[in-house]
């Protein structure tokens, strides 16, 4: 981990980087006598916090101790992204030829160039999150390590910054499982592994959730060997089971190994490289690697922040709030990573908002009247929203649930997905039982993404699923099969009763 304020490789990319989100020449402001809202964490829920705060008239202070923009700008979702993309355009290429193209053999992946591109274009999106910024939107940006000082006061630099509200916005960090030998060995995790110049020849992934699914395909298709290591029988184990089966089974074929059912009881460093001693399935393997990714899931950062000085409980599993994301000292608000259970840029975005009106407004939002989609960017990518067919039963909720697959020969298929190459999809929609109100959602399709705002919107705004059946979609697009899940859905009203009904009325007319 770099000291605070720094990013490696230091090239002018990150020059520039640095230059936005934590400037070497950046002189904190004198405090105000007291600040409406005093901001701890610069990511996502604290630069909306502070801005729309801002925005708003109010007197804020923004506390950071290492880069605005946080994980999301710097280590999570620009970075993840822009190197998904270019592993994308290299799976493309080698997969052009069923489509007419053809491409020379043996298609080259030049690493340093993926990760300059990244860089790159990281630096040039920093400018939306820069101190700059903040300072010009008129927020009082502090660097430096903040902590609370008292019920109502947070210091920062020497400096005390007095506030009738506060919001901490900490965030999270990586998981480090405690495997023997781990740390002595090296490994990378979120933070360090987008530091890389040189691709890893052998590389060894622990987790398959979301992060540990995409970047493991993501190195394998820029040329890394990959193993895939996860405790669980099934990558993605949070996710729908027929979603899941179908990510595990592209990984495979795309010639990642994956070690299901696997614990690493130790590591150790030898002539061949960092090796982890694996039980899988009670037999016993050593894999030997060049480098180890952890994606072992986040921890909340609340240490070093005085919170027992300010009043505030916090356990290991975060900062406690309640639904309306006040804090035990009702002056203090949380929202990110520190305090939700959905760490998703997204959710932060929208817990700071119902922030901004409880703190701010005597506001009455909730966290639990968000409706809260999520996608993992595999490719095929799956996109979910609601409720599971498991959490369902879990619920003791009876649902019905309509599913529409994209290379279904039985019913046609989806045909934007059949003229695009990309048949391994559906959507499937759960609705209460005997009514159409959508319960919950899973998309898995290359932009499933992009597909399941529809249905997110249906279930905030109460939209049944049988009136999605009369919204005229484009054809052809692969979106398509969410009207077609709606087809299928009002297909169910047309019992024999009623289609006798309308055979007896089509006989009178004739």
């Amino acid at each position: 981990m770099p000291e605070y304020g720094q990013v490696e490789p230091r090239d002018k990319n990150n020059e520039t980087l640095v230059e936005n989100v934590h400037p070497a020449g950046w002189t904190n402001p004198e405090p105000a006598a007291r600040y409406n809202l005093v901001v701890i964490g610069a990511g996502t829920a604290g630069l909306v916090a502070a801005a729309g705060a801002a925005g708003l008239g109010a007197k804020v202070a923004l506390v950071e101790r290492h880069l605005l923009g946080g994980d999301c700008l710097n280590v999570g979702c620009v970075p993840s992204k822009c190197l998904i993309r270019s592993s994308r355009a290299a799976a493309d290429a080698r997969a052009a030829g069923p489509f007419g193209v053809r491409v020379p053999e043996g298609v080259e992946v030049d690493f340093p160039a993926v990760m300059e591109r990244m860089r790159r274009l990281r630096a040039r999106i920093s400018a939306h999150d820069s101190a700059a910024r903040f300072r010009g939107l008129g927020v009082d940006v502090f660097l430096g390590e903040g902590r609370f000082a008292g019920r109502d006061a947070v210091e920062v630099a020497g400096k005390t910054l007095r506030f009738r509200r506060a919001c901490i916005a900490t965030g999270a960090r990586a998981v480090v499982p405690p495997v023997e030998g781990l740390k002595d060995a090296g490994f990378l995790t979120n933070e360090t592994v987008f530091s890389l110049t040189e691709r890893p020849s052998r590389l060894a992934v622990i987790g398959a959730g979301p992060l540990g699914c995409e970047l493991a395909q993501a190195f394998d298709r820029l040329g890394s060997k990959v193993t895939l290591v996860e405790m669980a029988g099934q990558v993605l184990a949070r996710e729908d089971p027929d979603a899941a089966e179908i990510v595990e089974a592209v990984l495979r074929r795309e010639g990642i190994a994956l070690c299901l059912n696997s614990q690493i009881k130790r590591v150790t460093r030898s002539a061949d490289g960092k090796v982890l001693h694996l039980e899988q399935d009670g037999t016993e393997r050593e894999l030997a690697v060049d480098e180890i990714l952890v994606g072992a899931g986040r921890a909340p950062n609340v240490e070093g922040l005085g919170l027992e000085a300010a009043g505030v409980a916090y356990s290991r599993q975060g900062v406690e709030v309640n639904d309306r994301l006040r804090t035990t000292n009702p002056a203090i608000y949380a929202a990110g990573d520190v305090c939700l259970r959905h760490k998703f840029t997204h959710t932060a975005d929208a817990a700071a908002r119902i922030v901004l009106q409880n703190a701010l407004f005597f506001g009455r939002k909730k966290l639990s009247a968000l409706t809260i989609p999520w996608c993992t960017y595999t490719d095929p990518e799956v996109a979910g929203v609601g409720l599971t067919e498991r959490d369902a039963a879990e619920r003791s909720i009876a649902v019905d649930t309509f599913v529409r697959r994209f290379g279904d020969r039985r019913l046609g298929g989806v045909d934007r997905a059949i003229a695009d190459g990309e048949e391994e999809g559906f959507v499937k929609v759960h609705v209460r039982r005997g009514t159409d109100r959508i319960l919950g959602a899973t998309i898995v399709a290359r932009h499933a993404g992009e597909m399941i705002g529809e249905l997110s919107l249906a279930i905030a705004a109460g939209i049944g699923l049988g009136r999605i059946a009369g919204v005229i979609h484009p054809y052809p697009t692969q979106a398509e099969a969410i009207r077609q899940v709606a087809d299928a859905y009002n297909h169910t009203r047309l019992t024999p009763f009623v289609k006798g009904l309308f055979a007896r009325f089509l006989a009178w007319r004739r």
